[in-house]
């Protein structure tokens, strides 16, 4: 018996996370129903995005430093660089180029040199009112790289029902005597 796509599947509650405001922050939960208001009055895609991203939690919020925006933001004069999350300043970075700048936070340092090079660093209640829409915006996003993730297992599927191949484990060392025989070498029982 197969799920009745049609009928929406057997995906319960995936949305259930953006019927409920979780953050305390004031401010955040003000855009949310900001961006809400203009997801529902515009049919905008990046309104959308925009509302989805600032439910998300922290982790799901990882910040962009400003080496990887600004080689982001290359050839795209005039246009507005978005992050729902917080900008970090780079100082292997010798000059920052002038942009302009949205994100829910800035560092000190990433802020000072973002003014110093002649762009600007927006919030996004003033981003909404100069494009309701995201008219000449980029979306972007930091790297979601944290080492916690090697250590969980990825979904199954029919070509790979097993979760747990080849997925960091939890060791006190990386030593010798530290999970290597059973499991980690043919010659011993079987190797994964």
């Amino acid at each position: 018996m197969g799920i009745d796509l049609k009928a929406g599947g057997r995906r319960l509650g995936h949305k259930s996370s953006t019927k409920r405001i979780k953050t305390q922050n004031p401010y955040n939960r003000m855009l949310i129903k900001l961006y809400k208001f203009l997801e529902r009055r515009t049919d905008s895609k990046f309104c959308e995005t925009v509302v989805k991203r600032l439910h998300m939690s922290k982790v799901n919020k990882p910040p962009i430093g400003l080496h990887r925006l600004s080689k982001n933001m290359m050839n795209k004069k005039g246009k507005t660089a978005v992050i729902v999350g917080k900008v970090t300043d780079d100082v292997r970075m010798m000059e920052c180029p002038k942009m302009s700048v949205c994100a829910l936070s800035f560092t000190e340092g990433a802020k000072k040199r973002i003014l110093a090079a002649g762009g600007e660093c927006l919030t996004f209640d003033q981003l909404a009112l100069r494009s309701p829409k995201g008219d000449n915006t980029v979306l972007l996003r930091g790297p979601k790289n944290r080492e916690a993730l090697s250590h969980f297992g990825h979904s199954t599927s029919v070509n790979n029902p097993h979760t747990h191949n080849h997925v960091k484990p939890y060791v006190r060392s990386k030593g010798r005597k530290f999970e290597r025989a059973r499991g980690r070498r043919s010659s011993c029982g079987f190797k994964v």
